[in-house]
Parts: structure tokens; C-alpha cells; sequence
């Protein structure tokens, strides 16, 4: 059984990716990792993240460890997206990223999952700019990672489905190379609650979540930006229940001040330095019970 249509419900079955040789190896010019990368760290970081997630009960699906030469595969939630039908394929924005998609469509062949749909053509499109708001509303960042063309092919795919679809432009923030997703903005953390970077929200968004009740936390801009936008990269277990990032304590006390139950896990060596939190670690396949 399989399916996501929330980013707040139990997460019940997720998709891994040990660090490969490529993410180990690699050239962090190249690849635009940052000053905290340090990849004999990685391994270790990656298992500790793994076993938070098994202690929640979340079944793990490992998949295949050959990662063609892609260092950033370890992150999982970009190069597909799960739907209540099925599995879509993206095709990732980041050029370094391109191909990545053949990597998910083999592991859900060997599983059984169907692929439902894929990004092609000119269309470029990474799951982290999308966000389930409700299961009959989706979010699409449009930005330097996601493009008009691949947006509209989402939409077209996603909106037959009875789901509202909802495309917004993301700001330029520190330009092209560096990693500025819609989920680098924005993230769940209860069914009707989410931490914002208010300043960089856009404003059509904002308007949307006032409309549907959200109740809205606003994480701290000196830690936003001390930790390259990881401070908002949360990722929910289950409904206000979630796991972050260590050391950044005044988003953690605000996210305790709203009443979330709050885990963490030291990871800046990979995420900080990778451009790649807790959430983008993970490709759910199912939450909650479909």
C-alpha cells in the first residue's frame, strides 16, 4: 500500500539513499556544497538520521545504492513526488541532478509502484518546490529549480485528480546556483500549522494560508540565514510531532512555544553543508492509511 497526499500525516513507509561514493567524493565547487561539508562525517550523520526514523516506526525502503555519478541522490524527495495514485517523475532543475528521475522510476518498478506521470521535454521540475497544503490542495514553486514548463505539466497531471493546484514564483534570494526550493520557505508541521520565513513568503501564499486557517510560526531570519534555509526544512513524523536540525534553538523554542514536539539530529556536515535538510533526505510513500 502506498500513497501521499499530506505532509503531516504518519509517515508509514519512506524511501532512503545511503551515501554513495559520489556524494563522498565529490568537488564541492562543483557541486556548490558549502563550508560545513565534510563528507567523512556523512556516513554516520546519515545512519543516526536513518535510526530517528526507524524509532518512529516508519518503514524503510532502501534504494539501490549506485548513484550514477549524482552526489546529491542521497536526496531523495526531489527527483519524484508520491500522489495518491501514484508516483510521479521529475526531472531536476539542478543540471548536475539531470537523469537522476531513472533512479526513482527503477526502484518503484522494483517494488511495484506505478509511475503515473513524468516531467519532460523543457520541463524542469524538483519535488521540493511542492508541498501537499491539504489532500485536495498542491503547492508548486516556480523558481530557478522549477520552471514555467514543468510547472504546467504538474498541474496538468495533478489537477485531473480533484486537487486544487496552486503555482507560485519563488524570490530570486541568493540567485541561480544556490538551492531555494518552496519547501525552503515553508514547512507542515501540523495539519493546520506551519513555520514560515515570513520575509520571503510569497505574498499570494500567505494570503492562501490565511484563508485556509493555517495558523502560521515565523522562524527566525539570523538562523534562516546562518543555516543556508535548513532552519525551516522540518519534517513532520506525524501530526506535530517533528525532527530538525540541531542548533538552532530559537526556531526549536518557537516551534516548542506552538505546542510541537520537537526531535533533532546533528546534521550539519551533510545538510547544512549539502543544501539538503531532513525532509529532502526522505522520499515518503506512505502517510497516513489509504
Amino acid at each position: 500500500m502506498f500513497g501521499v497526499s499530506s505532509m503531516t500525516a504518519t509517515l508509514r513507509k519512506v524511501a532512503v539513499k545511503k551515501p554513495g561514493p559520489s556524494i563522498i567524493n565529490a568537488d564541492p565547487t562543483l557541486w556548490h556544497y558549502g563550508k560545513n561539508f565534510n563528507p567523512t562525517k556523512i556516513p554516520n550523520i546519515h545512519k543516526e538520521f536513518v535510526k530517528k526514523l526507524e524509532k518512529s516506526g516508519t518503514e524503510i525502503y532502501w534504494m539501490p545504492e549506485n548513484d550514477k555519478g549524482i552526489a546529491d541522490a542521497i536526496f531523495t524527495y526531489d527527483a519524484s513526488l508520491m500522489t495518491p495514485s501514484g508516483a510521479l517523475l521529475m526531472s531536476p532543475g539542478k543540471p548536475l541532478r539531470e537523469g537522476e528521475q531513472k533512479l526513482h522510476s527503477d526502484f518503484y518498478k522494483s517494488i511495484g509502484i506505478s509511475i503515473i506521470g513524468t516531467v519532460e521535454g523543457a520541463g524542469r521540475a524538483e519535488a521540493g518546490d511542492t508541498l501537499w497544503l491539504d489532500e485536495k490542495t498542491f503547492l508548486i514553486g516556480r523558481g530557478f529549480r522549477t520552471n514555467h514548463i514543468g510547472a504546467e505539466q504538474l498541474k496538468e497531471i495533478i489537477s485531473p485528480m480533484g486537487i486544487d493546484v496552486h503555482i507560485f514564483d519563488l524570490p530570486v534570494y541568493l540567485g541561480a546556483a544556490a538551492c531555494l526550493h518552496l519547501m525552503s520557505l515553508i514547512s507542515l508541521v501540523h495539519t493546520h500549522i506551519a513555520l514560515v520565513c515570513m520575509p520571503l513568503l510569497p505574498v499570494s501564499l500567505l494570503k492562501l494560508l490565511e484563508v485556509k486557517g493555517f495558523k502560521l510560526i515565523e522562524a527566525p531570519y539570523e538562523e534562516f540565514k546562518k543555516s543556508n534555509t535548513l532552519s525551516t526544512n522540518i519534517l513532520a513524523m506525524a501530526p506535530g510531532d517533528c525532527l530538525m536540525l540541531n542548533g538552532l534553538p530559537k526556531t526549536r523554542n518557537a516551534l516548542i512555544q506552538a505546542g510541537i514536539k520537537v526531535d533533532v539530529f546533528d546534521g550539519n556536515e551533510l545538510c547544512i553543508g549539502c543544501e539538503g535538510g531532513p525532509t529532502c533526505l526522505t522520499r515518503p510513500l506512505l502517510r497516513g492509511q489509504f
